[in-house]
Parts: C-alpha cells; structure tokens; sequence
C-alpha cells in the first residue's frame, strides 16, 4: 500500500498517552499521569444537553456556534480578564484541540516557525508539524522559575517566525505568567509582527495570583489585533466528553473564519452547545468546589514532597505539579516512569513529554481524589 505522508510518520509518540494507557491495562494502578476532572457534571448541565436531543434539535448550527453560546463565551471572558470583546469574535469548536488546529490553519504555512514553550504541553508542537510548519521550542528554565525569558525569545525570532504560543497557567507546569511579563510578551510579538495563539484551558483555576490574558494587551481594531485565545469547558466544568471549546479571534476575520470552519467541522453537535449554555449560565459552585480541591490536593501533595525533599515548583495555577526524580530516574525519565508503574503501581507523566527540558521531572495530576494522590505520591523515594 502507498506510504502515509512523512509529515504524519513523523509525528512523536504522546508519551503521556503511553504511560497512562499502561496503567489503565495494569490493574489496581493509581493513575496521576492525566488531567481529567473527576466531579460529577451538574445536572442543569446534563439536562440541557438531552432537552436538545428530546424536542430533536439536531440540524446544523451556524458554522461559528449558537448565538447565544457565543455571547455567554464572551460574557465569561469579559468577567474572567477584563478584555472588551463581544460574541461575534467568539466561534464554537471542537474543544482547545480544535481550536489550537484552527488557529494555526489560518496562520502557518508550509516552513513557517511557531514559538512554542519547553517544557509545553505536547500537541503545540504535533499539531504545527501537521501542518507542515516548524515548531520552535523557546526554554523555561528551573531557575526562572519555568517563566519565559524575553530575550531567550527574542533570539530564536527568524523572517519565518509567525507566531508565539503562550500557556497560562501553564500545562504541564502549573505556573501563570504575572501580568507584567504578559504585557512584554505581547509588545514583542508586536515590534516582532507576529501572531500570538493563548491557550488558556486553565484560566478557572489560579491559586493566589490572577490569570492574566494576552488578550488585555492586545488592539481592538482590525489590522491591530494579534491575539488567538483557546478556551475550553473541559477542564472548567468537566466536559472532557463533550468536547466543546471556543476560539476568541482578532476583529475582522468573520467572513474567513465562517469558510474554515465550514471546511473542517462545520459546526459543533448541537446537544454540547446546549450544555455549555447552562454550564456558562447557571449556577457556577462546580467551579469554586473544583477550585477549592485543587487547592487543597496541591497544598497537601507539595507538603509530602517537601518532607522527602523532593524539589517542585510551586503550582500557581491549573491541577498540576511539576516535581525533579532526577536523583533516581538515571538520565531516562520516559523509561523510569514505566519501571516505576510496574514495580509501585502509580503512573506519573514524564517531563519528557513536554519538552527536552522536561528531562528529570515528572507531571503530577492533582484532580483525583485525595488518598490516592497521598498514596501515589509517598511512594516516591526521598531524595538523600
């Protein structure tokens, strides 16, 4: 049979699917190598999902989403960040997957460069090789505390740079660019002419410190704006399954953005648009219990460590920790975790997975319940 084209061959193994695929196969494993919510859905958002499915309202939507979704998006991210956009920048996708792919399809060409973060979570760079692009990987580095520097940015910056990928707060490393560095940030993609893509999956939960968006920063006229925002319901409101997410585009896009989604998607199935109207509009307590447990399963996790000295960053933000084993992972992180699932039953993402910074450190899920994090986590060996 005829070969699959070399850019799809190329594409590297998601090693955080890896490791945790092997522990769902090992039975009474503790799986902390994913990020999936594990609070129950409230009902008023179950209950407008199959209210739509019962009066049979299964026809396309409009290519960008329902209306009234796109407002409650808008509504929530005017709340949330304080930019100033309204609905008819906000178009409905597929989840922050989608919605990362559709902002590189409108901005990368074949052999463009995108600057992308490492340690970053892995689909920056699988997507962007997908579409023929380069993804350039700009250090954040332990002893800053895993924040970009503009400099290490700005030396990286080619005539085929297009865009720079921003995460905050950060998967897989828990920490939320401060506003100052933000708006830096964003005045260099301007003096630089780039495209900025903001995946702000995380922006429900920060712990201490406020979630900051490129968006502030950017213009609000055409031809000014340069900021994309990924956001999501998934990691919000749980809705992993309903795959629904919103990209917030620049002004003046409408026409083009209609025809591309068209030629992806078409629309997004009209049963999670529904529920993410009630998620957005109703009650809002799932979000300040999911909080409140992160908080604590972060606060208890990070105690453990510190007693057996382990180093981690201090999580600002997401469900995250990012902890060092370099002192019994023997230069091979990727391999220690698989030695580790089998010999102690517990499953950690390795810090390989995001980037070759990662080398030496493990991703922690906090959104699990308490004892099993408790139980995972003191099975690490303390560090002499």
């Amino acid at each position: 049979m005829p070969e699959l084209a070399a850019h799809v061959r190329d594409v590297p193994v998601n090693q955080i699917r890896e490791i945790t695929e092997a522990a769902w196969r090992t039975p009474g494993s503790l799986v902390l190598s994913i990020g999936e919510p594990g609070f129950a859905v409230p009902r008023h958002v179950l209950e407008a999902g199959m209210a739509c499915l019962d009066r049979d309202e299964t026809n396309y939507t409009p290519n960008a989403g329902l209306p009234v979704l796109r407002e409650a998006f808008a509504a929530r991210f005017r709340q949330q960040t304080g930019a100033d956009i309204t609905g008819d920048r906000v178009y409905v996708v597929e989840g922050a997957q989608q919605g990362l792919h559709l902002a590189m399809s409108l901005l990368l060409g074949p052999g463009d460069e995108i600057l992308i973060p490492n340690p970053g979570y892995p689909t920056f760079g699988m997507t962007s090789s997908l579409l023929h692009a380069v993804p350039v990987r700009y250090p954040l580095y332990p002893d800053q505390q895993f924040q970009p520097r503009i400099s290490d940015i700005e030396s990286l910056i080619s005539s085929r740079t297009k865009v720079l990928m921003l995460n905050s707060p950060s998967n897989p490393l828990g920490a939320v660019i401060p506003g100052e560095l933000m708006e830096q940030l964003v005045e260099l993609a301007r003096v630089h002419d780039l495209w900025i893509i903001s995946d702000e999956c995380y922006e429900a939960f920060t712990f201490d410190v406020p979630h900051v968006s490129p968006a502030v920063f950017d213009g609000t006229e055409p031809g000014e704006a340069r900021v994309f925002t990924s956001l999501t319901l998934s990691k919000t409101y749980g809705l992993t399954g309903l795959r629904i997410g919103a990209l917030v585009c620049p002004p003046g896009l409408e026409k083009r953005m209609n025809n591309v989604m068209e030629s992806i998607v078409s629309c997004v199935a009209s049963p999670s648009q529904y529920a993410a109207v009630a998620a957005l509009t109703g009650p809002q307590d799932y979000v300040a219990e999911a909080r409140n447990h992160y908080r604590a399963n972060r606060d208890a996790a990070s105690a453990v460590l510190a007693a057996k000295g382990i180093p981690f960053l201090d999580a600002q933000g997401a469900f995250y920790l990012w902890a060092d084993v370099s002192h019994v992972s023997g230069g091979d992180v990727r391999a220690w975790v698989h030695r580790f699932l089998a010999e102690e039953g517990v499953s950690f993402a390795p810090g390989t997975a995001f980037g070759s910074i990662g080398e030496g450190w493990i991703r922690i899920s906090l959104c699990g319940q308490p004892q099993d994090l408790m139980d995972g986590i003191s099975r690490l060996p303390a560090r002499a």
